[in-house]
């Protein structure tokens, strides 16, 4: 009788609850306040292999989730390096006389280029002051005059700023206040040049680094062709002499990034048509062209300033799904990005990533200027902690969650005309939080109250079984029960998946269908062919079904159906399973959990609810503590197991059975009625001679 004996083991209230006792505040408390990224080594490894090498190519992708650390990563990563500036240049443009469409780019060390530019306007002012002089004086202005006047006041500046490009500057200065002379003839008075005709021996300093300490780091969170490229500001009024194209030119993010660090977002490079390939051409020559593009990549202007060549570090922040799109998608890729540094959305719960995240927590109250937040209250943050990276061994890098939570728990506080922050106070954010964000549930709950939803909480079902699902809500996630039912009978069409033919499956959940028909080959149909026509489907949905999470909860379902064996519909499930009948642990477990408990409560059910779970999923258990309240009563229970045969014990009441030495399953067992109704399907199945 050993074979028929039931084992259903229940999650005691001790092994249900969770959470870190206060003196851990004291033991893993920081010791110094020094600002660091915490829980990513590995990352932190990559950007600062990366920062070092100078050679082109090792520009650095840095992936992760939102709120992980990875722009005050790289602020920090960067600091050490930003101390040199022998890279760092002023930049600017000229006209070019000789062909104004193509202004001249010049560059400076640092502070020369401001310099340059005062000289030169300073240039353009004094010589209009002397033209001036002499048209109210009505004396002659003739070329010798120009020549000699423009010459006297550029030595000095050629004195400071020698270089042949420009001398050659210079020269075309005199060259050309020569060829104009015939403005300044004393009987055309009216036709004297405005003010804009000076403007044309100025400077058009782009980049001026006169006030700079440190090398630039640009966070270019909103990458366009103008905000990265520049772009042409074109002033086209030939008439006055105003058409000046170097003065038209806009610097972009590139350009004052030149000798530093750029960090851009790989999403928002994504999301522009054709900026992706322009960029990846400048990182290929190295050299910038600024232009007017259109997102078609065609030029909406003649004018092409020459090219400047910049000495950048291009930093790409994005995604794991991003730098997939890149890497799939450019062969090149891998060669401008030689250095990828991903950072990991969770970080093993030892006491120094728990001293890490008791830094941050105090280093917001400091710098926020919080209420205090006590040693309970930090207990609960680190629980709040381990429940978004759902597992008690381990802590969310997601400290910006964290940080949330301590901003509306002080909001709490200033409500109740408190001083400080307790555990009581985290809880009532927490709280206050899944009310505001649970208006899909209340619904949800509503339409199964009125019967709007159909769905069976008490009592027993042939092939229907409550399955546990998460809906993702923008920030979050709740647990909602799905109807999963199975139909069976003679055929040799297999399991057909009624959401696939409906064209609402992904590609895991068809995986998980197919690993159904494998268990029962497996456990089943060994002698005999698996000829069984079935359809499953979740009942009431319309939205794409895709994961495998409620591959256990469809078995299930399918063995009630083949056996016609009624099981509980107070008890909801979750689980995966392998083609061995092996459950296997899934994600969202406390939101699957909570959102049943939650169910029956606000259907005021005392029938003895609960649901099953992967036993794995027990280390992920970080429940809310009026539902430990309800276990440590008898009012919920939880199941953990570890193969489909428990699972089905508890769901039936009835023993599972297992093999005997004749290859049987014992007379009575759902093993046996189950394998005994599959041969009467493939009898009846069988062509009849």
């Amino acid at each position: 009788m050993a074979e028929l004996s039931l084992s259903q083991r229940e999650l005691s209230v001790e092994e249900a609850s969770f959470t870190y006792d206060i003196s851990i505040v004291k033991e893993c408390s920081p010791t110094n306040d020094n600002l660091s990224i915490i829980g990513q080594p590995r990352a932190m490894r990559a950007l600062e292999l990366g920062l070092a090498i100078p050679s082109r190519g090792y520009n650095i992708f840095v992936s992760g989730d939102p709120g992980t650390g990875r722009s005050t990563a790289i602020s920090l990563a960067t600091k050490p390096f930003l101390e040199d500036l022998s890279l760092v240049k002023d930049i600017a443009f000229i006209h070019n006389f000789t062909n104004p469409d193509e202004p001249i780019a010049l560059s400076f060390p640092i502070g020369k280029g401001r310099e340059f530019f005062l000289l030169m306007r300073e240039f353009s002012t004094q010589l209009k002051g002397e033209i001036r002089k002499k048209t109210l004086a009505k004396e002659a202005i003739d070329k010798a005059f120009l020549s000699s006047l423009a010459a006297r006041l550029l030595n000095p500046i050629e004195e400071k700023f020698n270089s042949i490009q420009l001398a050659n500057h210079y020269r075309h200065i005199i060259q050309d206040l020569i060829e104009h002379s015939y403005l300044f003839d004393l009987e055309l008075q009216n036709d004297i040049p405005s003010d804009k005709f000076y403007l044309r021996y100025q400077v058009n300093l782009l980049v001026d680094h006169s006030q700079t300490t440190k090398r630039p780091l640009i966070f270019e969170t909103h990458p366009t062709f103008t905000n990265l490229f520049g772009s042409l500001d074109l002033a086209t009024d030939v008439k006055d002499h105003s058409y000046l194209p170097f003065l038209s030119i806009r610097a972009g993010s590139l350009l004052k990034a030149a000798g530093g660090y750029i960090v851009i977002s790989a999403e928002e490079l994504l999301t522009v048509e054709g900026l992706w390939e322009a960029f990846k051409r400048f990182l290929t020559l190295n050299a910038l062209i600024i232009q007017n593009i259109s997102s078609s990549s065609t030029q909406s202007s003649s004018i092409r300033p020459q090219p400047i060549t910049l000495d950048l570090k291009v930093i790409l922040v994005g995604s794991e799904e991003s730098y997939e799109t890149f890497y799939n998608h450019d062969l090149d890729f891998l060669k401008l990005f030689k250095v990828s540094a991903e950072f990991d959305y969770t970080m093993a719960s030892n006491c120094e990533n728990i001293g890490g995240t008791i830094g941050y927590i105090k280093g917001v109250e400091q710098n926020e200027k919080l209420f205090c937040f006590d040693d309970s209250a930090i207990a609960e943050l680190l629980r709040f902690s381990a429940l978004i990276a759902e597992s008690r061994e381990e802590l969310t890098t997601q400290l910006a969650l964290i940080g949330d939570l301590m901003r509306e728990a002080n909001y709490w506080a200033k409500t109740k005309n408190l001083n400080s922050i307790d555990a009581s106070l985290i809880l009532k954010a927490i709280e206050e939080r899944n009310y505001v964000e649970g208006l899909t549930e209340s619904r949800i709950f509503d339409e199964i109250a009125s019967g709007e939803m159909i769905i069976a909480l008490d009592g027993y079902k042939i092939g229907v079984v409550n399955g546990l699902a998460v809906l993702d809500q923008g920030s979050s996630i709740i647990g909602i029960p799905t109807v999963i039912s199975a139909t069976v009978a003679p055929g040799s069409e297999g399991i057909v998946n009624i959401e696939h033919e409906a064209g609402l499956s992904g590609e895991i959940h068809d995986k998980g269908l197919l690993i159904l028909e494998g268990y029962l080959r497996k456990h089943y149909a060994r002698n005999f062919p698996l000829s069984i026509y079935s359809g499953i489907c979740f009942e009431q949905s319309y939205a794409e079904v895709d994961g495998d999470s409620a591959s256990s909860s469809e078995l299930y379902a399918l063995l009630s159906a083949i056996g016609e064996i009624p099981i509980k519909q107070n008890i909801a499930v979750t689980g995966s399973v392998n083609q061995m009948g092996e459950l296997q642990p899934v994600g969202g477990i406390n939101e699957k959990i909570s959102g049943f408990f939650n169910l029956c409560r606000h259907q005021n059910l005392k029938n003895h609810p609960g649901v099953i779970i992967p036993i794995q999923n027990i280390k992920s258990l970080i429940l809310p503590y009026e539902l430990l309240n309800a276990i440590k009563e008898g009012k919920f229970h939880i199941y953990p197991v570890k193969t489909i045969d428990e699972g089905m014990e508890i769901l039936a009441d009835r023993p599972s059975g297992v093999r005997n030495q004749k290859d049987l399953f014992p007379q009575g067992t759902m093993n046996r009625l189950i394998e005994d109704r599959l041969k009467r399907l493939y009898e009846i199945s069988r062509p009849q001679n």
